[in-house]
């Protein structure tokens, strides 16, 4: 009981923390480009792990890790924040943020498939109904809707989803910070050359704004965050303890309507809700 409370405190502060994710890449695409922007924030969050792996002496992962990792920086180091960063180009943060609602199931899939557990069948009833209630509200006319943005996000969720249980299942043995920290160092090839080629022609037209929100999502959302939410997975269940970020939807859409002064609809609220209430016999049935 006490594992699965820790975990679940972890993980839920991972979901607070991913919650500014989506409006901080919203107002960052505004003064960078996605590809730029995508490859900056790994570059910037592999510098940062690495100085924590070399300060604390972390031995390297087996070979054998290699390829998890590899999937790790597939799923949430590139194919993620890339994929919502083009997304944003084309909907609104507070219309994507309702996406995240699809994140459990996908997670859920995956923590079956890599990560060997095997939630009753009740708990696939509500997970699929919540999803079910995210995909209706992704097809109704909310006036910021976008077949190519919404295409984007679902593209987007399942390869997070599947970085996010492939990682956790590798932080029971080597850590929640230090999976992150590798998969990102092992992303670097691809994203140092992407930031050389993609690097603004001029950074007068960057305003304030863009340049809080590539922080954001360089330290927190790229870094930090998974501190909490691997190790929150990795001891209170990938399945169990993934059902969190249906929660995710309620700050990511206070952010926005808060902050960014995006319309949040009454539909999106009640999707969101639904999804919660959802989630909670989810919990129950995991």
């Amino acid at each position: 009981m006490q594992s699965a409370g820790s975990g679940w405190g972890n993980g839920l502060l991972g979901v607070i923390i991913f919650s500014g994710s989506l409006p901080a890449t919203r107002v960052a695409v505004g003064g960078f480009s996605a590809l730029f922007l995508t490859s900056a924030r790994a570059v910037i969050a592999a510098l940062i792990g690495i100085a924590v792996l070399f300060l604390l002496r972390q031995e390297r992962p087996e070979r054998k890790d290699l390829a998890s990792l590899a999937i790790v920086s597939v799923g949430v180091v590139v194919g993620f924040p890339l994929l919502t960063a083009l997304a944003l180009q084309h909907i609104t943060s507070a219309h994507s943020i309702v996406f995240i609602g699809l994140l459990p199931l996908s997670t859920a899939v995956f923590a079956v498939l890599r990560g060997g557990e095997r939630p009753k069948p009740l708990f696939w009833l509500f997970a699929i109904l919540g999803s079910a209630t995210v995909v209706g509200f992704a097809l109704s006319s909310d006036g910021s809707a976008s077949l190519t943005g919404d295409l984007l996000m679902v593209a987007a969720i399942v390869l997070c989803g599947l970085g996010y249980a492939e990682g956790a299942a590798l932080s029971r043995r080597l850590g929640g910070w230090q999976v992150i920290s590798w998969a990102l160092l092992l992303a670097l090839p691809l994203t140092v050359p992407v930031v050389a080629l993609t690097w603004p022609p001029a950074w007068s037209g960057v305003d304030v704004p863009a340049w809080i929100g590539l922080a954001y999502v360089s330290v927190f959302s790229m870094f930090v965050g998974f501190i909490f939410w691997y190790r929150g997975l990795a001891i209170g269940g990938i399945a169990s303890v993934g059902q969190l970020q249906q929660l995710q939807p309620f700050f990511g859409l206070a952010l926005a309507g808060f902050l960014l002064h995006e319309p949040v609809a009454w539909s999106m609220i009640a999707a969101t809700a639904l999804v919660v209430v959802c989630v909670f016999f989810a919990r129950k049935f995991a």
